[in-house]
């Protein structure tokens, strides 16, 4: 059985059609109520016909007239002096519509004659109007509010997809800036494995043009990036760097947001490499589970850790953007943690799939 859009179905469905069927709905109900009193059915769909022939005109003139130039602009003093007014005119012309049709049509025989101007019967017949003004001007401002939900919620998601799109053109600018760093510093030293770094960049940044593209990517490959960035930075550092990258899991068949895993090594190689001009050392594990995966990265301190500010290490540009990445497209499906021991920092990631 097909599934029904009741949205669609009620906000996208002709109007007139909804407007016969409210009219339909509201005066059969007082027809039947009012009929049941005398058992005069056919007489009670008469007369809330003729009351009806006074009250469209009425709800039409405040929702198509009053409330788009006043009440949905906020003018709601106006809006309700002119609302007053136009239920007491109105309720005056069902007063008229009675002493010249209802009575003569259903009543010509009672001797009794009603005078024109009656005011009592006229703020009597108030009840026929603001009733269903009532209930058509809260059907309007429903639908009103419902528009605005949806055009908040859109240009809210509009404003995460532009934001998005900015931090990552910020991630790839800020990654190859690195990776030139580093090709430039064998260049230098005229170093032989600087054609090797030159197509290593070359499968980076083909990946980041084409793949990064899209909203998820195969999880293999951005494996397949850490790695690649890996053996680029070991050319860099040579022996004193010692890297350890343990995968734990099954790989194949997830999908991750792009240049979601990157910014924590490149902050690690950043913090922990860098400045140090001994042995230094960084550990990467990471494990896949059905749900989720972890990721564990820890950097020995650099020996310039007494004037480089904790702040620095947890507020890099790298960093920010996919801490904020993370928050836009993971919502509550993340945690992150950073720690801080007196020999090394350590970023732990857990993200649901």
């Amino acid at each position: 059985m097909p599934k029904v859009n009741f949205e669609k179905l009620m906000f996208d469905s002709p109007r007139i059609i909804w407007h016969i069927i409210f009219w339909v709905i509201y005066t059969s109900f007082f027809a039947l109520v009012y009929g049941s009193f005398e058992e005069d059915y056919s007489r009670q769909f008469q007369i809330v016909w003729i009351d009806a022939i006074i009250q469209i005109p009425a709800v039409y003139i405040v929702l198509y007239f009053l409330m788009p130039k006043l009440l949905f602009k906020g003018k709601f003093g106006q809006f309700f002096i002119f609302l007053l007014g136009i239920i007491l005119i109105f309720s005056v012309f069902i007063w008229f519509t009675y002493v010249g049709v209802q009575h003569p049509l259903f009543w010509a025989d009672d001797n009794y004659q009603p005078a024109l101007i009656n005011f009592g019967k006229i703020f009597k017949n108030t009840s026929k109007i603001y009733p269903v003004v009532a209930l058509a001007i809260v059907a309007k401002w429903f639908k009103f509010w419902y528009k605005q939900q949806k055009n908040n919620q859109a240009l809210a998601e509009e404003k995460l997809q532009a934001e998005l799109k900015f931090l990552k053109a910020q991630v790839h600018p800020h990654f190859l800036f690195n990776t030139l760093n580093n090709l430039y510093a064998l260049t230098l030293k005229q170093s032989k494995e600087a054609p090797e770094v030159v197509l290593k960049l070359s499968d980076l940044l083909s990946y980041m043009l084409y793949d990064c593209t899209a909203d998820t990517v195969a999880l293999d490959k951005e494996v397949r990036l850490v790695e690649d960035y890996i053996a680029l930075e070991k050319i860099r550092y040579g022996d004193r760097l010692n890297v350890s990258f343990n995968l734990f899991g099954e790989i194949n068949g997830r999908a991750i947001a792009p240049l979601m895993i990157l910014p924590f090594i490149e902050n690690a190689f950043k913090h922990g490499v860098s400045e140090e001009l001994d042995e230094s050392w960084i550990s990467i594990d990471l494990t896949l589970k059905p749900e989720n995966l972890t990721l564990k990265v820890e950097n020995s301190k650099s020996i310039q850790e007494e004037t480089e500010d904790r702040f620095e290490y947890k507020q890099g540009i790298g960093l920010t953007n996919v801490k904020r990445r993370l928050e836009i497209l993971y919502a509550e499906q993340y945690q992150l943690d950073i720690h801080e021991s007196s020999e090394s920092f350590l970023v732990v990631l857990k993200l649901n799939f």
